[in-house]
């Protein structure tokens, strides 16, 4: 099937806007959410390539599958992805969300009814 580029980044962008305070999602799940289950790597292109100040586009909230700050150099700071977590009442220690599939993990395609 082949990716129009345009439409694939406002489907990553829907999903990421509609991440609740305080939670967080995987690359791979927002991917399969949107029907692409193998082209995590192009949700982190699409991700690196926003504006991660933009307050409507929540980037913080996208980590990899195991809750790790991967997409951290893409902020003002390599800190600002972690202080922004934590501002959000998440828990963050060495690079990694604390209680991530037990808490903090929002799977899209089950709370947004997707697939």
């Amino acid at each position: 099937m082949k990716i129009d580029r345009a439409d694939f980044e406002q489907a990553v962008y829907d999903v990421v806007r509609s991440i609740p305070k305080g939670r967080a999602t995987s690359y791979g799940a927002i991917a399969e959410a949107i029907g692409f289950p193998n082209h995590s790597r192009l949700v982190g292109k699409v991700m690196n390539g926003c504006n991660a100040t933009d307050e409507h586009i929540p980037a913080h909230r996208v980590v990899n599958s195991q809750g790790r700050l991967v997409g951290r150099d893409s902020f003002s700071s390599s800190e600002r992805m972690r202080e922004l977590l934590e501002s959000e009442g998440l828990r963050v220690s060495d690079n990694r969300i604390r209680n991530w599939k037990q808490e903090v993990f929002w799977n899209p395609t089950e709370e947004l009814k997707i697939l």
